[in-house]
């Protein structure tokens, strides 16, 4: 009880002065500057863009981009305007020699307050939809903001050096300490996030680029990607001090790895390289592999998105589209011609019948006229005249079996109009007489 007493008074003669008293004044004059600052700014921002926080999912897609930085600058204005003010009234104070000690403490907690706005804000441009990210936002800050307050309260010189006690060596001249697995994993984090933040900026540029294909967008785009993320991670190695010779062993085993279980991975790997760059399947193309009919929406580095018309993705790997046979309906033309067969009765005349399939077909939107539809006697069957029309569509991607059934709609209506009979299977059995057959059985 004593010792409680005796911190308690130690604590009051600090704390418990006239000059900290001021501080605290000054404080509270800063928040209040601070937080009328952020309201005043806010509105400015708001009638500056014609924009309403409330409204974000209504906004296009550049009008959510703005949003979403107002959003972040709104949340830095406030800790930042309030560092600002502090270091103006520690300095104001210092060179009146006055007691400044509580500003000191306080200043770089407002001033990590908005870094990690900052950021927050650089990892939702890096990872956008990532799911984790939202999440673990409040882990990521309180770990970036625990930093600062160890500063502040001149802890950090302590902590750094008992994680560097904890360690081991590995070889002779490396020595691998909790501090330095840190450090790695942080500095990875940031190199991997500003590699992966300059990738989709490329891919915003490469979109509205005009110059290349979209395949070639889709390549420059992977390559850059692959490219910035590898000098991420070798950048993020060195700078924590790690002998790239000590990864021989390492590079050893992942050939061995390779070599063995991860063959489909690399193969799939190369695989989207070789569809990339000799442009046989591109984003929006329509295909059939095996039994799966849709368009391309999407190339990864292991599998192609394909999309039917029922919804359903399929991820078909890489390797797949390489060696096996591949129906692209959009290679070279986005045009599709279509056979639609049909019978008449022998009573009805064929040349009516197929100018009335034309017809029936030439007001159709989806349907091309250059070419024009055409209907061709294609046999004489056993119930009626074989009749086969054919047409030309230039958006596969929409379907193919509601086109063909509105054309066959169709032409039932105008057959239906026109009197033309389609037959149906039908057989006539005829009974000969026999004679011997008559004769009764004695």
């Amino acid at each position: 009880m004593e010792k409680l007493q005796t911190a308690f008074i130690n604590y009051i003669d600090k704390y418990g002065t006239t000059e900290v008293a001021i501080q605290l004044l000054i404080l509270l004059g800063v928040l209040a500057l601070a937080w009328l600052f952020h309201k005043v700014f806010e509105k400015w921002f708001l009638r500056k863009n014609h924009l309403n926080l409330e409204s974000g999912k209504k906004l296009s897609r550049a009008n959510r981009g703005i949003l979403q930085g107002m959003r972040t600058i709104r949340r830095m204005v406030f800790p930042l305007s309030t560092a600002l003010m502090i270091l103006i009234a520690k300095i104001t104070l210092q060179s009146l020699e006055l007691q400044h000690n509580v500003l000191t403490i306080l200043l770089p907690l407002f001033f990590g307050l908005a870094i990690v706005r900052v950021v927050i804000y650089f990892m939702r441009a890096a990872l956008p939809g990532a799911k984790w990210l939202t999440a673990g936002e409040g882990l990521i800050a309180t770990l970036i903001w625990s930093g600062f307050v160890l500063y502040s309260v001149g802890w950090l010189d302590v902590v750094i050096q008992g994680l560097d006690a904890v360690g081991f060596s590995i070889g002779n001249d490396n020595r691998l300490s909790l501090l330095g697995i840190i450090k790695l994993i942080l500095m990875s984090a940031v190199f991997l996030l500003v590699a992966l933040w300059l990738s989709r900026q490329l891919d915003v540029r490469l979109r509205k680029s005009s110059v290349l294909d979209i395949s070639m967008r889709v390549a420059v785009g992977k390559i850059f990607k692959f490219s910035v993320i590898t000098i991420a991670i070798l950048t993020a190695l060195s700078s924590v001090g790690i002998d790239f010779t000590a990864l021989a062993v390492f590079g050893g085993a992942l050939g061995v790895g390779i070599g063995f279980g991860l063959r489909n991975i690399v193969s799939n790997f190369i695989s989207g390289f070789i569809l990339l760059f000799d442009r046989s399947i591109k984003p929006g193309d329509v295909i059939t592999i095996g039994e799966t009919f849709g368009w391309v929406v999407a190339l990864h580095a292991r599998y192609v998105v394909v999309k039917n018309r029922e919804g359903v993705e399929t991820l078909i790997p890489n390797e797949n589209l390489v060696t096996s046979e591949v129906i692209n309906w959009s290679f070279s033309d986005r045009k599709v011609r279509l056979k639609l067969p049909f019978q008449i009765s022998y009573d009805d005349d064929p040349e009516q019948a197929m100018q009335t399939i034309t017809d029936a077909v030439s007001d159709m939107e989806r349907v091309l006229m250059n070419p024009d539809p055409v209907c061709r006697l294609m046999g004489f069957g056993d119930f009626g005249i074989e009749l086969q029309l054919r047409v030309w569509i230039t958006d596969p991607q929409n379907g193919v079996a509601n086109i063909r059934s509105e054309i066959n709609l169709a032409i039932w209506k105008a057959f239906k109009q026109a009197g033309i009979t389609i037959p149906y299977p039908r057989q006539d059995i005829h009974f000969l007489s026999n004679p011997t057959l008559q004769k009764p059985v004695s």
